[in-house]
């Protein structure tokens, strides 16, 4: 049984548990999206934004504390250099989980998780879908336009 346990053990010890997280963590940070399940989607939440909050501060104690979890210099120089200027006004919630839908061969729930400041396409959807007021002003433009545009008469 599993009460009071704090979080996903993801049906692992836990020297590969924090192998497995790590990996993904660099692998999102270097790919800003990443395609797996959804139960590793969650876990993988809670274990990257803490070190994502902590690369806001850039100094030698917050990424010697980052390189201990993730274990790749280029990805603890990506999330430093171009991450954390990016989500450097955002409180919190830096990472978005999308559901998927099924994985063919086992039928596991797959989800893609991703940053939420470097995904371009919803930015800019939002950004573009303005609709006008009303059905009614519509119609009101469109009347006096017909009006204004008298048939020329004809020469013969």
């Amino acid at each position: 049984m599993r009460h009071n346990k704090g979080f996903n053990h993801l049906g692992r010890k836990s020297g590969h548990r924090k192998s497995l997280l790590a990996n993904m963590a660099c692998s999102l940070i270097l790919h800003k999206r990443i395609e797996t399940t959804l139960a590793k989607a969650k876990a993988l939440r809670i274990y990257a934004e803490p070190l994502i909050t902590k690369s806001k501060d850039d100094t030698t104690a917050s990424r010697r504390c980052v390189f201990s979890y993730l274990k790749q210099k280029e990805a603890v120089t990506e999330l430093f250099r171009t991450v954390a200027p990016k989500i450097a006004d955002r409180p919190g919630g830096y990472l978005r989980i999308l559901k998927t839908g099924f994985r063919a061969g086992d039928a596991a729930d797959m989800a893609i998780i991703e940053f939420v400041d470097f995904n371009e396409a919803a930015l800019v959807k939002k950004e573009e879908t303005k609709k006008p007021a009303t059905r009614r002003s519509r119609k009101k433009a469109a009347a006096p336009a017909a009006e204004v545009a008298p048939e020329a008469p004809k020469a013969e």
